[in-house]
């Protein structure tokens, strides 16, 4: 009977799950975003909750939790329940570069969040406010130099590909300069604009309107080739940096124990998401390339950034608490 009673309890979870699953959205559906409004990853964010919305014919919203270098959000998220009606916007440094950046993680985002698919990748790019005299990445490394820990460079947060950026350019070049970390994107670029701070390895969706008016000095990218949103821009390896390559790429997870028939559901929409004309149009426009692919993919795009960026993280010395 014993027995009978476990086989029929393990009936009524399946049924429920795949009730669950079927019925799967039957509400609205929160979209956490660890970072503040008009950064890279709240505009790519603010785009795919547009198209899950379409797919799964629910209300998708976007939540905005920034701190921490995305950890805030991170936590939220994975405190959720596991049913698909919480979705986070993880960045690749959130996985691969937090853990070796913060000793105390309030969650363990390659445990605690599962993978869903990869939406969008992006370089970064060095740019400098227009008093800062310097034309090219060999004026930035003249400067650090001659003035050791007088450059100052803003931050989208500790950790964040923006931050980790900056630390692998130190890191290969051998200078010192002074770090400045912001909640996000937005808030470092308003004081760059200001002269607050004199330069940022910002992302390029962030930073393209201010280059194109004129307001920021673009130097170089941060990718291994030219980018199509900045083509006449050389990369910082091409400015002589050798082995110079740094980036970040934005994917969709759920908490861990979400049914793996709602994680296709939702695979499947932001899929769609990223094959659907608007969505190209958007993203490519502001300097994103799409990805897409399954969450087997996803998850094998993030053990290569955290072999990529643990030692990275670990040379650079730099630590956040």
């Amino acid at each position: 009977m014993h027995k009978f009673g476990k086989i029929l309890a393990g009936i009524a979870l399946a049924t429920a799950s795949l009730a669950q699953a079927q019925t799967f959205p039957s509400k609205p559906i929160r979209l956490i975003c660890p970072f503040p409004p008009g950064g890279a990853v709240d505009i790519a964010s603010r785009a795919i909750a547009t198209e899950l919305g379409k797919s799964l014919g629910v209300t998708v919203t976007v939540d905005n939790k920034p701190g921490a270098g995305g950890n805030i959000g991170g936590a939220e998220a994975a405190r959720a329940a596991p049913d698909g009606y919480t979705i986070f916007m993880t960045t690749s440094g959130i996985n691969a570069i937090n853990p070796a950046l913060y000793s105390k993680m309030p969650f363990d985002p390659n445990k605690d969040l599962v993978p869903v698919v990869a939406l969008v990748s992006l370089a970064n790019v060095l740019v400098v406010h227009p008093s800062v005299k310097a034309n090219s990445v060999a004026d930035v490394i003249a400067l650090a130099k001659s003035q050791p820990g007088k450059i100052n460079y803003a931050s989208s947060g500790s950790g964040t590909s923006i931050h980790m950026s900056a630390e692998m350019f130190k890191f290969i070049t051998k200078t010192e300069m002074t770090h400045i970390p912001y909640k996000g994107s937005a808030p470092a670029v308003t004081d760059l604009l200001g002269g607050q701070v004199m330069m940022m390895f910002d992302n390029i969706p962030s930073a393209l309107p201010h280059i194109k008016a004129g307001k920021l000095r673009a130097l170089a990218t941060t990718g291994t080739k030219r980018d199509a949103a900045l083509p006449d821009l050389p990369t910082i390896a091409e400015s002589g940096v050798a082995g110079y390559d740094s980036g970040v790429w934005f994917g969709l997870t759920v908490p861990a124990g979400t049914p793996k028939d709602v994680i296709a559901k939702i695979n499947d929409a932001g899929n769609k998401g990223t094959k659907s004309p608007e969505f190209i149009k958007r993203m490519t426009e502001l300097g994103y390339n799409i990805v897409g692919g399954t969450p087997d993919q996803m998850a094998d795009m993030l053990k290569v950034e955290v072999g990529r960026w643990g030692p990275i993280v670990k040379a650079s010395g730099a630590k956040a608490d």
